[in-house]
C-alpha cells in the first residue's frame, strides 16, 4: 500500500483528497493501492471567501461529510515538522500524542495566513481571515449598542483596499446600522484606508469605477496613500496623523503562505509559497506536491495564480490526480486552469464581475450579484454524504458555470 498525506482541510486539500481517490477507482486499482489521509487541526471545511460576510459561524462544512464517504482517512492534529527526507510529518493530536505520519506522496495545502502588522495596539486588530477571527468580530459588532455612546461607537475602519478590504467595508455599513438599531443610523460611519494612490491596486483600473460607485452608494469614507500607525480600543491613528475614533478596525491586508512552505526546500516566492512545475510537483524537491495558497502555480499566459479559492479548487484536483496518477504509473497531466474571471462583492450597491488577468468588467449590478450570491452559496461548496456526487465533481476536468459567462455562452 502507498501513503498519500495531505496536510490541510481547505478547499486544496479536500479536492486532493477526493481527485486522488477518483483516480485510483479510475484506473481499476485495488482500494488497498493507496491510502488516502488528510491531517488538519480542524473538523470542517471553513468557506473562507465568505467570513467577510454577517453570520460567519455557519459557513463551513463538516469535514467527516466529505471525506468519510470517499474513504479518506482524516486525522485531527496540528502538524509541526515535515522531514522530506524520511518522508514523514510529525504532529500533535488533540489530546496531545505525536504522531509520525508516514508518506510516499505528499501534498501541502495548508492554505495562508493574515499577516499582523508590527504597530502600537495590534491586539485590539479584527480580520475576517480565520472562522474564529470572523465569529470575534461578529459578536463584537452585536455587543456595540452597549457600549457607552460616542463617536467611536459605530464607526469602524478597514485598513487594506484589495479584494477582502473591499467586500467588507461595501458590507460592513449594513451590519452597523443593524447593530445600531433605529435610533442611531446616523452614527454609522465606514472608513476604507489603503497604503495605495487607488483603492484596489491588484484589480487593476477596469472594475474601479464600479467599486468607487458601490463604495460611494454604501457611504464609505476612503483615505489613499495612508498606512495605520497604532490602534487602541477607541481610536485609529494613520500615518498622515489622521486620529479616526473606532472601536472597530479591521486588518485585511497582506496575506503569507503557510509557515510549513518554509520546512521544505524548494524555491518560494515574495507571498512564502513553493514553486511547483506544471504537474503540482514542489521543484527539486521529490515526492512533495503542493497546491492552494502554497503553491505558486502558473496559469494561463504565463500568469502566477492568485491566492484564492477559485485557483485553489483546480489545484487541488491537479494534485490529486497527479500523486495518486504517480503511484499508479499512470501518466501526468498538466495544470490548464479555467480562463481567470473575478467576481466582487460590493454590498447592497450589487457587484463586478471581470474576465482575464486584464479585467475587463463584463457584467456589473443585480446580474453579477447574482452571479456571487450563487459562487458564494452554492458552486464553492462541496457534496456532502454523497460519494458519487463528491467524486463527480472530483474530476480535475470539471468547470464551473463561471466559464460559460468567460467563453462568452
Amino acid at each position: 500500500m502507498s501513503d498519500v498525506l495531505i496536510i490541510g482541510g481547505g478547499f486544496a486539500g479536500v479536492w486532493t483528497a477526493a481527485s486522488a481517490v477518483r483516480t485510483q477507482r479510475e484506473a481499476g486499482a485495488a482500494d488497498s493501492a493507496l491510502r488516502v489521509t488528510l491531517v488538519d487541526a480542524g473538523d470542517d471545511l471553513v468557506i473562507r471567501p465568505r467570513l467577510y460576510e454577517a453570520g460567519p459561524e455557519a459557513m463551513r462544512v463538516a469535514l467527516d461529510r466529505v471525506l468519510g464517504p470517499i474513504g479518506v482517512r482524516r486525522v485531527a492534529a496540528t502538524v509541526t515538522a515535515i522531514d522530506t527526507d524520511a518522508r514523514r510529518v510529525s504532529a500533535i493530536a488533540r489530546d496531545g500524542a505525536e504522531l509520525h505520519l508516514p508518506y510516499d506522496r505528499l501534498v501541502l495545502a495548508a492554505g495562508s495566513r493574515v499577516l499582523t502588522p508590527p504597530i502600537e495596539g495590534a491586539q485590539h486588530l479584527f480580520d475576517v481571515d480565520t472562522m474564529p477571527a470572523a465569529a470575534a468580530l461578529e459578536s463584537h459588532l452585536g455587543r456595540l449598542a452597549d457600549l457607552p455612546a460616542g463617536a467611536e461607537r459605530f464607526t469602524a475602519v478597514v485598513v487594506g483596499g484589495g479584494f477582502t478590504g473591499i467586500e467588507l467595508a461595501t458590507e460592513l455599513p449594513d451590519r452597523l446600522r443593524k447593530a445600531a438599531g433605529g435610533d442611531l443610523q446616523d452614527d454609522v460611519r465606514v472608513v476604507l484606508v489603503e497604503r495605495a494612490g487607488s483603492v484596489g491596486p491588484e484589480l487593476g483600473p477596469g472594475p474601479r469605477p464600479e467599486i468607487l460607485a458601490a463604495l460611494e452608494h454604501a457611504g464609505v469614507e476612503v483615505r489613499l496613500n495612508v498606512e495605520l500607525r497604532s490602534v487602541d480600543q477607541e481610536r485609529a491613528v494613520l500615518s498622515d496623523g489622521t486620529v479616526i475614533p473606532s472601536r472597530t478596525v479591521v486588518w485585511t491586508a497582506g496575506m503569507r503562505a503557510s509557515a510549513l512552505t518554509r520546512q521544505i526546500s524548494g524555491s518560494h516566492d515574495e507571498l512564502g509559497r513553493l514553486a511547483v512545475d506544471q504537474h503540482m510537483r514542489v521543484t527539486g524537491v521529490d515526492g512533495v506536491y503542493a497546491a492552494g495558497d502554497t503553491a505558486a502555480a502558473v496559469a494561463e499566459g504565463g500568469h502566477v495564480v492568485m491566492q484564492s479559492c477559485q485557483h485553489a479548487v483546480p489545484q487541488g484536483k491537479l494534485a490529486g490526480t497527479n500523486v495518486a496518477a504517480d503511484l499508479l504509473g499512470l501518466p501526468l497531466v498538466p495544470f490548464a486552469p479555467n480562463p481567470y474571471v473575478t467576481c466582487l462583492d460590493l454590498g447592497s450597491y450589487g457587484a463586478v464581475l471581470t474576465l482575464g488577468w486584464d479585467r475587463a468588467v463584463a457584467q456589473t449590478g443585480a446580474a453579477a450579484k447574482q452571479l456571487k450570491q450563487s459562487i458564494n452559496t452554492e458552486w464553492i461548496y462541496p457534496p456532502v454524504d454523497d460519494a458519487a456526487a463528491i467524486l463527480t465533481l472530483a474530476d480535475h476536468r470539471t468547470t464551473w458555470p463561471t466559464d460559460a459567462v468567460a467563453s462568452g455562452s
